[in-house]
């Protein structure tokens, strides 16, 4: 179980960022007209609005408190006058509501896939499971908040996922060590949020980057030399 636990928290994190770096620079340099979200509006509009405005809402909160909650040093908290105790229960919270909010967008756009014809026959079996892989990560994190509200007392389980998770950013060795004690559905959870960047870079979940690769695109696309042709 120890070689599990090293494998899953200690090494398939860089695994990952191998695959998801190396991926989404490959698909952006050679399959540039692929790297969009191929958007399904055309086919239907109404139901679309509103899963996508809740799943876009729920997904960037979650991802941005995650990054800021985990990757910023203690002592920075510390300075605001935050607690881990408090810490947690802002998490705790926050967490709740967007976790809830992503739910809802991500299961509204599983049946608007699922069900409507034109929509199901235009999608690929990626589109599917990457649906299907946020509404499970997601509802593991949401599984985990009885977890923190009930045991973690003094909010130490999330100082330790916030030291596992700068150790593997800095690539410090035995990061894998603070997740020991760590109830599995916690795991589960880090498990199913690594995948998914894993799955990331083949999927329409790219076009994410979009904005930044207008940066890098825009050199190259001002080079261009435009020419038109007239006939008499």
């Amino acid at each position: 179980m120890d070689y599990l636990n090293y494998f899953l928290f200690g090494i398939y994190p860089y695994i990952v960022l191998a695959i998801f770096v190396v991926g989404s620079i490959f698909r952006f340099v050679y399959m540039p007209l692929d790297w969009k979200s191929s958007s399904s509006e055309l086919l239907e509009k109404n139901q679309l609005r509103v899963a996508n405005n809740l799943f876009h809402i729920g997904i960037l909160a979650l991802f941005l408190g995650h990054l800021g909650g985990l990757l910023t040093p203690h002592f920075i908290f510390g300075l605001f006058g935050l607690t881990d105790k408090t810490h947690q229960i802002i998490e705790i919270y926050a967490g709740s509501v967007s976790g809830i909010i992503c739910i809802v967008g991500v299961f509204l756009l599983i049946i608007r896939r699922f069900f409507n014809d034109y929509i199901y026959y235009t999608s690929t079996t990626m589109d599917f499971v990457v649906l299907i892989w946020i509404l499970l990560t997601v509802a593991a994190g949401l599984m985990s908040v009885p977890y923190s509200y009930l045991l973690d007392k003094d909010g130490q389980w999330l100082v330790k996922f916030s030291d596992y998770v700068q150790s593997i950013v800095l690539f410090k060795a035995n990061a894998s060590n603070y997740l020991n004690g760590i109830p599995f559905i916690y795991k589960l959870h880090i498990f199913m949020g690594l995948t998914l960047f894993l799955l990331l870079p083949f999927s329409r979940l790219v076009h994410v980057f979009s904005g930044f690769s207008i940066v890098f695109s825009y050199p190259k696309r001002a080079m261009q030399i435009v020419r038109r042709y007239s006939t008499y």
